[in-house]
């Protein structure tokens, strides 16, 4: 038992410690939560999660003695969670709209039983990791597995039926007893039995994503963008529309009304994988801006621990950080209570080091134990100040991840969204992917993805001469090629996350509205060569209609319509 010498905002000194780094110790009279962030001789700093106005020097500070760990087990589907863990909608209940200080609520639910279905017997012999058996969740069946901190052994008793997360449901002839529930150390990685290339595509249903800088399943990337170009709409589509098993969505730091559309929206929302609602799949993290800043640099870390469980099941998981930045912010803040030599713009040094931490957890896994590879995906968003690229978050976290899908405030105020722009933003996952987008779509993936890579090019070139000389200036090729990297942007590039058809779009119908677009320029450019008037070529009606197929409902169908009108405008043009 220490006492506090010192308080410094969110940072408390405390004396006559035994205190090891990162144990969890309680602070002040109202015991409130905290972590040992630096030692110092005698004296411990703590970082304190809650707000610490009146608490005084001379009050006691409680060693727990344990790192600061996150709850694993059934139950933690459809929960809503600070960046603690503690769950929100039961803290309403016993505190209201705000929370008080120093309470506290598990993060699972420690009352209600669960059905254990055995997939073991007594007499088998298992490891860290194994499946011991299964239970049913919101969203199929949830494995318990022996923990990784485990010694293994051989089962001398597995108990099937109705039991709590903390009764335990197998004992093994080393004495030891294993529950549903887990308790792991947010800032250690969970262990895997090996490393998997990331040769699988993360399909997220955006166009210029999959199409252009595609992700793979255990990846990286970061979405950098300035106040108003829809970083948080790019995540929460990733979030509802991506094909993994499981969304885990961190609000780090960012406002309560953000928050609060994704905590009422993803309730009621349809998951296109299943027909069932997407909140059954995902777990929130909502640390919002008003809530204690200590607490924002912890949900990181509790959100990447809980993918990585999910993971261990052999599951894809998507974590979906947002924002990045606000997460740095809280360690700038800490670090100068802490009085360290701040580094660029008054960030640590160690900012760096912190977020290839954090993206390092990302990976595509074979897991201890099911047979099934699991992956987590981490796409985090970066809130650079003014949209300057060049600040330490955004160049820190460029040389961690492989794909950079980067927010133009340009194409946001001409209404272009997804605002992600294609000459800055690159994947480096595409030649890995194409592969499986030439077996699983079409062979002509790859070929017509470069296509459109260099019409895009050719279009940005032409687009500096047309402000110098005007388009009327042109060669006609090369005001067709204008008008076929203008129908890319507007049908291909474009996409309404709010309409309710072509907010989702699969690889599929991604590929056809390329090869549509493509095939028109293709008969465009032959109806120019074979003496066509360019004026008369862009007026064609079957044009404008390729943006019909974006919001069809049975988009096959709206393609042949467009093909049938395409052949017979272009046949009667070159007559």
């Amino acid at each position: 038992m220490g006492e506090i010498y010192k308080v410094a905002g969110p940072v408390v000194i405390a004396t006559d410690m035994d205190a090891q780094m990162y144990d969890v110790v309680q602070v002040g009279e109202e015991g409130l939560m905290g972590e040992v962030i630096q030692i110092d001789g005698e004296k411990s700093y703590i970082q304190v999660y809650e707000q610490t106005t009146g608490v005084k020097p001379g009050e006691p500070v409680e060693n727990t003695g344990e790192p600061l760990s996150v709850e694993l087990g059934p139950g933690l589907l459809t929960s809503i969670y600070d960046g603690l863990q503690r769950p929100l909608p039961e803290l309403e209940e016993m505190t209201g709209n705000f929370i008080a200080r120093g309470e506290d609520a598990p993060g699972i639910d420690i009352e209600k039983e669960y059905d254990f279905r055995p997939t073991r017997e007594e007499g088998d012999t298992v490891e860290p990791g194994d499946v011991l058996g299964k239970v049913d969740v919101a969203y199929g069946n949830h494995k318990v597995m022996v923990p990784p901190s485990s010694e293994g052994g051989e089962i001398t008793d597995i108990r099937s039926g109705e039991h709590t997360v903390k009764e335990t449901v197998v004992e093994l002839d080393n004495g030891e007893e294993i529950a549903m529930r887990q308790e792991w150390p947010i800032r250690d990685e969970r262990p895997v039995e090996d490393d998997l290339k990331p040769e699988i595509p993360l399909v997220t249903g955006q166009r210029v994503l999959d199409g252009l800088f595609p992700l793979a399943k255990g990846g990286t990337a970061a979405v950098p963008g300035g106040f108003g170009t829809g970083k948080t709409v790019t995540q929460q589509s990733l979030a509802k529309f991506s094909d993994a098993d499981i969304i885990v969505y961190i609000g780090c730091g960012e406002r309560g009304n953000e928050m609060t559309e994704v905590l009422e929206e993803f309730p009621e929302l349809e998951d296109p994988q299943t027909g069932d609602k997407i909140i059954n799949r995902t777990v929130l993290i909502a640390n919002t801006s008003n809530m204690p800043v200590a607490a924002r640099e912890a949900s990181i870390y509790t959100g990447v621990t809980i993918a990585e469980y999910f993971r261990d099941m052999g599951l894809d998981v998507a974590l979906m950080a947002d924002s990045t930045s606000r997460w740095a912010e809280a360690m700038r803040e800490i670090s100068a209570r802490l009085e360290e030599m701040p580094g660029e713009r008054g960030y640590p040094a160690y900012l760096a080091s912190r977020l290839a931490e954090f993206y390092e957890r990302a990976g595509r896994v074979e897991p201890l134990g099911p047979e099934d590879p699991g992956s987590v995906s981490i796409i985090g968003a970066v809130s650079p100040p003014g949209g300057d690229f060049s600040e330490p978050v955004t160049q820190n976290t460029l040389r961690v991840v492989k794909n950079f899908w980067a927010l133009d405030k340009d194409l946001a105020e001409k209404r272009h969204f997804p605002s992600i722009n294609w000459d800055d933003s690159y994947s480096g996952y595409s030649d890995m992917l194409s592969e499986h987008f030439e077996e699983e779509v079409d062979d002509d993936w790859q070929d017509n993805i470069q296509r459109m890579k260099d019409l895009l090019q050719k279009d940005g070139e032409l687009q500096e001469t047309v402000q110098l000389v005007g388009k009327d200036a042109l060669p006609d090729r090369e005001r067709l090629t204008l008008e076929i990297g203008s129908l890319i942007k507007q049908f291909y590039l474009q996409q309404n996350a709010f309409h309710p058809v072509d907010q989702y779009s699969s690889p599929e119908k991604t590929f056809d509205i390329l090869e549509l677009i493509l095939d028109w320029g293709d008969e465009a450019y032959q109806a120019l060569e074979d003496g066509a008037v360019v004026q008369d070529i862009v007026s064609l009606k079957s044009k404008n209609r390729i943006s019909e197929v974006k919001t069809a409902e049975e988009y096959k169908e709206k393609i042949n319509e467009v093909r049938d009108q395409m052949q017979e405008e272009f046949s009667e043009i070159e007559r």
